[in-house]
């Protein structure tokens, strides 16, 4: 019984050593593949977001995994957790870690090359401009898409402060059509 829940030290630093390189595997990802990967989950993306703990389990555990070497995971994972909590504070590391928001439309246009950069179809941003309440293209002030994957949606007419937009990715297209 004792071998199904211990764990030894050199166990324990294999467990953490797979959880962080998981963790970081994982993160690398995002960046690469955009927030996208996260956002608006359908039933496939829930699917596929089980399948990464299954994975990232696998790999962090083993074999036979034992409660020393769960608690060992769950452990780090929270650490981690908490340092790119800390790390997302300073600029240097919100960059790193974290994905700028990017502007889809600009007035009525939509920016093509950002639609394709961050993976969203025409039929979402139809149907998240839809879901605000927007029935014509001549509706829209902004269309941002949010480092968590959202759509935020800026009625026309509404001012629109530039400070707000600042870090946004592709904000020139928005000073264009205020002027």
């Amino acid at each position: 019984m004792d071998r199904l829940l211990g764990i030894t030290w050199l166990e324990a630093s294999a467990v953490a050593l797979a959880t962080v390189g998981m963790y970081v595997a994982l993160i690398l990802l995002v960046r690469l593949l955009g927030q996208r990967m996260l956002s608006s989950m359908s039933s496939y993306d829930l699917a596929a977001v089980i399948a990464f703990g299954g994975i990232i389990a696998r790999a962090a555990l083993g074999d036979s995994p034992r409660l020393g070497g769960g608690i060992v995971a769950l452990v780090t994972l929270v650490g981690l957790q908490a340092v790119s909590g800390l790390l997302r504070r300073t600029r240097f590391g919100s960059s790193l870690i974290a994905n700028r928001p990017v502007l889809l439309m600009a007035g009525p246009k939509i920016i093509e090359k950002h639609m394709s950069r961050c993976h969203v179809s025409h039929a979402e941003l139809d149907s998240r401009l839809r879901l605000a309440g927007i029935s014509h293209p001549s509706q829209v002030g902004a269309v941002v898409f949010e480092p968590s994957g959202a759509l935020s949606v800026i009625r026309a007419g509404q001012p629109i402060s530039l400070e707000i937009f600042d870090s946004v990715i592709g904000v020139d297209y928005l000073k264009s059509v205020q002027q």
